[in-house]
């Protein structure tokens, strides 16, 4: 009921034709740098003329002309690009019949300006992660990275603008870093934000739009959800416990991301998928893909071309909850997140990156342990990603060991998995590592795998060898950190010489 008020009121607000900007255009606020041009749009009086200024030290520079639209009552302006830095005030003003009006925002930066979603492990706030004193005592020494958090609306169509807002533009402070719980800001969002200014030296503009418990399906457009078989109807599921915000399919796209859209962006960075762990697992390897793609096709449309069509588009994987495992949701999840290929980029994510933190469990968390509070590990992955895929820093290793090469020696009862850059092994495991025992007869029949632990016998620089007892003649499969606890805290067994863990995997047709 309340989300059916609110749109009311929003579709009323625009239709008294105040002259005005958009929701979220304001003092303080980051404008997306060239090469692309930051879009700016607010509403006005039907037909009338609007002239959009840009000024730095009260010298104009840029003017641009636009016309409020009959029906949506909408203008809008795409600036020239402009290269990072600031200050600089815009000004907006509207000819028509009426009094010439105006307004001015002050204190304006160009950057870069990424869009930070999903559902309460992206919502966690500055306040709630470790080191939380010192990271919010540091706060004020960023004051080039700029904070934006939408409000939770919900609705049933699409609407043009936000319906409330959080936390307008601001200067990272305490406060606004450690609002509350599950509240504003993003600490993921920021910790992602300020790793990136100190590696790029330059503004650096943070949107965040999530909403806790919530599934993919809330977050996707009805086409979306329609490449994948779903129905786009106001369809609900009941699920316990991790499924707690809005289910209904597109309620969130609809409310908060398609109101965005018209914004130039550098990127997104997503952290959702536990509440589809008991809600359409299995379709997480469609959903998800088709979500990504959806929104660049979206939001490259919106921008006029200005936000990239393949922008950067990075994800955490997720972390662990309970021990010992009631299923294996959470590593069929992992593994979709990937669209199946235990590794991004690929063929049916391109330009994505991926953090992997199965290995940054938490059981002592305050918050429940499917919130860890490492959240400066995640942002740090995520940075490293950033860097390579967004930014096209050559050579840089952001992602874990992963399998280049599998042989089974079944004469000896051995396997070699030989990875594709130098591994750092810090223990043997016995469980880790899985085979399946099923003759290919018995698995074309449909009959269930049987999983059985390969423990690690030995180690090389690139090369894992494990033991396979029983299964000499019938390894079909292999599969690495399986379950919902994989390991203790930064405890896996394998990693790079970076400390990034190898991510999970699955393998069939072994030879």
């Amino acid at each position: 009921m309340a989300a059916c008020l609110l749109l009311v009121l929003t579709l009323a607000s625009t239709a008294g034709a105040t002259f005005r900007f958009a929701s979220y255009y304001a003092d303080h606020m980051v404008l997306q740098k060239k090469p692309a041009g930051a879009v700016v749009w607010g509403y006005g009086e039907a037909g009338a003329n609007i002239t959009v200024s840009l000024s730095k030290d009260y010298k104009v520079i840029m003017k641009k002309m636009a016309q409020v639209e009959e029906g949506s009552e909408a203008w809008k302006v795409v600036l020239d690009p402009m290269p990072h830095g600031g200050p600089y005030s815009m000004k907006a003003e509207q000819h028509s019949r009426e009094e010439p009006k105006n307004l001015t925002l002050r204190d304006i930066y160009f950057g870069d300006v990424w869009l930070c979603s999903g559902q309460s492990n992206m919502a966690m706030t500055v306040s709630q992660i470790i080191n939380a004193s010192k990271e919010l005592l540091e706060a004020p020494l960023y004051p080039y990275v700029r904070l934006f958090t939408a409000s939770l609306i919900q609705s049933k169509v699409e609407l043009q603008d936000l319906a409330k807002i959080d936390l307008q533009w601001s200067i990272p402070t305490a406060e606004n870093l450690g609002h509350g719980n599950f509240s504003y800001f993003s600490a993921v969002c920021w910790l992602f934000g300020r790793s990136l200014y100190e590696t790029c030296r330059y503004p650096i503009g943070l949107v965040e739009s999530s909403w806790g418990g919530t599934p993919i399906e809330a977050w996707s457009s009805g086409r979306a959800l329609q490449e994948c078989g779903l129905p786009g109807d106001a369809r609900r599921f009941l699920r316990p416990k991790l499924v707690s915000g809005p289910e209904t399919p597109s309620v969130l796209w609809n409310a908060m991301i398609h109101p965005l859209l018209n914004m130039s962006l550098k990127g997104v960075i997503w952290y959702q998928g536990e509440a589809n762990t008991v809600m359409n697992t299995d379709l997480y390897n469609c959903t998800f893909p088709a979500l990504i793609a959806d929104w660049r096709r979206a939001f490259h449309a919106g921008s006029d071309g200005q936000t990239q069509p393949l922008f950067p588009f990075g994800f955490v994987q997720l972390s662990t909850v309970r021990r010992p495992q009631q299923d294996d949701s959470f590593a069929r999840i992992r593994w979709h997140q990937t669209a199946d290929y235990g590794y991004v980029p690929n063929q049916r994510m391109p330009n994505t990156f991926m953090a992997v933190a199965m290995d940054l469990g938490d059981e002592h968390s305050p918050y429940g342990s499917i919130h860890p509070r490492d959240k400066q590990n995640v942002a740090y992955r995520l940075h490293l990603g950033a860097r390579a895929v967004a930014y096209g820093k050559k050579g840089l290793v952001f992602q874990g060991p992963y399998p280049a090469k599998v042989m089974v020696d079944g004469a000896r009862g051995l396997i070699n998995v030989t990875y594709g850059q130098d591994i750092l092994l810090l223990h043997r495991h016995d469980r880790i590592f899985e085979v399946c025992c099923s003759p290919q007869l018995r698995r074309s029949a449909q009959k269930p795998c049987q999983w059985v632990p390969a423990p690690m016998v030995s180690a090389s620089s690139h090369t894992v060898t494990l033991s396979s007892p029983g299964c000499r003649d019938a390894i079909t499969r292999l599969r690495y950190a399986w379950a919902e606890w994989p390991c203790e805290y930064r405890q896996c067994p394998i990693y790079n010489r970076y400390l990034l863990p190898a991510p999970p995997f699955v393998m069939d047709s072994l030879h």
